[in-house]
């Protein structure tokens, strides 16, 4: 099942109104439209059915209407699961790479713990691709760049 962000997310999305944890806010941010709910799942971010089932409940997620045939959610984890850094910077669009950086970057900071609480919410207050990378390069000299090639690697980088 593809489930997209309903107006009321949209909006979420933006102000901020509903308080998500960081687990349900990245698993909101992955439902483009394009991405089934198996494919979150199976993103390594930690979501669980509960969390989608929750974010369902609070109506910021609906089914999609032109809901993409299988096979083709199915060609599009192939390609995210095993992406050539050269190709997909030029051919992923800046809210795709996006979708794609911010729960890495997420996941980098939150491990953090105190010592990166305030980059953590610089990262979580960033809404866009131009924002996100603007902190990779803070991001990259605190966690190291072994750490942040992943990131990097999603950036486009």
């Amino acid at each position: 099942m593809i489930l997209v962000k309903t107006d009321m997310g949209q909006q979420v999305l933006k102000d901020r109104s509903v308080r998500l944890t960081p687990r349900q806010r990245s698993a909101f941010i992955l439902f483009d439209g394009k991405r089934s709910v198996a494919d979150v799942l199976a993103a390594g971010m930690g979501v669980v059915q509960e969390d989608v089932d929750q974010l369902v409940d609070l109506g910021l997620l609906g089914r999609s209407a032109a809901a993409a045939p299988e096979a083709g959610s199915a060609a599009v984890a192939e390609v995210a699961a095993s992406p050539s850094p050269a190709a997909t910077a030029d051919a992923r669009s800046a809210q795709q790479r996006y979708q794609d950086a911010y729960p890495v970057a997420t996941r980098l900071t939150a491990g953090l713990g105190l010592r990166g609480f305030r980059l953590n919410l610089a990262v979580e207050a960033a809404t866009t691709y131009e924002e996100l990378a603007a902190l990779a390069p803070k991001i990259k000299s605190v966690v190291g760049p072994e750490k942040a090639a992943p990131l990097e690697q999603a950036l486009g980088n």
